[in-house]
């Protein structure tokens, strides 16, 4: 299969190397800096490389703010029959845009990033693919996927927002709240060092990225629920509360069984 990618970032050009040897993979980005590197794929930063290259599937991965402009820019220089396909991390927009375009589509969510995942290894990690995409789409992602050896889950596009909104939005909300408040000192703590990692590596990520999946239509309920327990936590500590304190504990502990 002959297939394009938009956006040489980081999972772009992870993308390029999972399928560069089974595939006729090009890369294109308007950056030709960030096109250095990529290996067994043609480099592009011209529209009219893409007519000529006359891809079967394209992936875009873009960042999330860019995503639909980029659709726009490409589908004039794309075969009609070429499938769409976007990995992005939260879905709003895209169910209109792909009834309103009428191209066939693939769209899926890759649940691991390059800061935190290691690449050469995704046995534990897990990808999301949209139900209402067009069957030869899925069966393509189906069997990129399962050769990372990911677990494969298949849900709506509302369900996989609903969904983001609760694995994502939940930890990034605290980890931006809990690094908000940290003053440049070394603290010995080693609970305190592992939160001080996951705050470095999630604000290595790029700033849209964070900012689109918070910006999830579905997160406004979940930082509501985070901003009520701290509420709660807040008056037990200031009560002394020893009796509630337990109680409040062990309520998390039967969640997190």
């Amino acid at each position: 299969m002959k297939i394009l990618i938009l956006g040489a970032g980081k999972m772009g050009t992870f993308l390029t190397d999972v399928m560069c040897l089974q595939h006729e993979v090009a890369l294109f980005d308007k950056d030709p800096k960030r096109l250095r590197f990529v290996f067994n794929t043609q480099r592009m930063t011209r529209y009219e490389e893409i007519a000529e290259f006359k891809p079967d599937m394209l992936i875009n991965a873009v960042t999330l703010k860019y995503t639909l402009t980029a659709f726009d820019e490409v589908i004039p220089f794309l075969p009609e029959k070429c499938i769409l396909a976007d990995i992005a991390s939260v879905k709003t927009g895209l169910p209109e845009y792909y009834k309103h375009c009428g191209r066939p589509f693939v769209s899926t969510h890759p649940m691991f990033g390059p800061t935190f995942a290691t690449l050469d290894n995704l046995s534990t990690q897990n990808a999301i693919i949209i139900s209402e995409s067009d069957h030869m789409g899925k069966a393509f992602f189906k069997d990129l996927y399962g050769s990372l050896h990911l677990h494969l889950f298949e849900y709506t596009f509302q369900e996989h927002d609903e969904t983001i909104a609760y694995s994502l939005s939940i930890p990034f909300a605290s980890t931006l709240a809990f690094a908000s408040v940290m003053k440049p000192i070394e603290a010995p703590g080693t609970t305190f060092k592992r939160h001080m990692d996951i705050a470095k590596g999630l604000l290595s990520e790029d700033d849209f990225l964070l900012s689109e999946i918070l910006f999830n239509p579905y997160t406004p309920q979940q930082v509501e629920n985070i901003r009520a327990k701290l509420a709660e936590l807040l008056d037990i500590i200031n009560a002394h509360d020893t009796e509630r304190m337990h109680n409040f504990i062990k309520g998390v502990r039967e969640n997190i069984k």
